[in-house]
């Protein structure tokens, strides 16, 4: 069994090995994967977070030994941007990036010297509070949404969710409907606590979006980009435009 480690900001996870093909996640700087299936630019690899596949090309990942890594270290970038060294050349880690591979903010994999001083983020000491879960959801406002997205630097509706949650030690699975199908279920929208998820389903009763509750009248959710709108028993109503965007489903609570 071999092992890479993205060592990039952030790397398409593809489809198909084809740099026209559909991107379906992304790895963060840090972040370890699984191979599965070698070819000439691409490789397929499973991101052991959350065990999503995908075709990633050769040159931003490294092979790393299983020693190499701590994986009860969880500890994570806690800027927006944050800025490491690798081969002594500045790279800018977003927001949520692994430092699992460090040790005293270095690390030598392979060909690659790694350093980071900056601030980092420990989730198991971060309570699950209605004031830290503003304080992180609120860090990703404003962001591109970008299907298959991860990073500050353009996600998706599950990856915002799944990356939250991530700083408190909380493991979500990548997709909104892999989301809805764990949890507590909320009978009524008046009973929600801050961190519960709402999703939504489109005409065909598919679950296609989801959101972060921060109470039983206001969601974050990343729709165009990261933003805060208003929910009723019905779904979201853009603050922008005042229209319907989402039909609610389903509430759910995770311990």
């Amino acid at each position: 069994m071999a092992f890479v480690v993205c060592i990039v900001p952030v790397c398409p996870m593809r489809r198909e090995p084809n740099h026209r093909s559909e991107m379906v996640s992304q790895l963060l700087f840090g972040e370890i994967a699984e191979v599965l299936e070698e070819a000439s630019v691409f490789t397929k690899l499973r991101f052991l977070y959350d065990g999503y596949e995908g075709w990633c090309q050769n040159t931003q990942f490294t092979l790393i030994e299983s020693a190499q890594f701590d994986p009860n270290n969880k500890c994570l970038t806690a800027d927006w941007v944050n800025t490491g060294s690798l081969n002594g050349y500045p790279v800018q880690l977003p927001l949520g990036a692994s430092l699992g591979i460090l040790q005293n903010g270095r690390a030598q994999i392979g060909n690659f010297e790694i350093a980071y001083k900056g601030r980092v983020h420990d989730p198991e000491k971060t309570l699950f509070t209605e004031q830290m879960v503003r304080a992180v959801s609120s860090l990703y406002m404003n962001t591109g949404y970008l299907w298959g997205g991860r990073s500050v630097y353009g996600i998706d509706c599950s990856g915002f969710v799944q990356q939250v949650f991530r700083f408190f030690n909380k493991t979500l699975p990548r997709d909104a409907y892999q989301q809805a199908e764990q949890g507590e279920s909320i009978g009524f929208l008046q009973e929600v606590k801050c961190g519960d998820l709402a999703f939504f389903d489109n005409a065909e009763g598919k679950i296609t979006h989801v959101g972060i509750l921060w109470n039983s009248n206001t969601i974050i959710h990343a729709s165009g980009k990261v933003r805060v709108d208003p929910i009723d028993n019905l779904g979201i109503i853009s603050s922008d435009s005042g229209e319907r965007t989402h039909h609610l489903r389903i509430i759910k609570r995770y311990a």
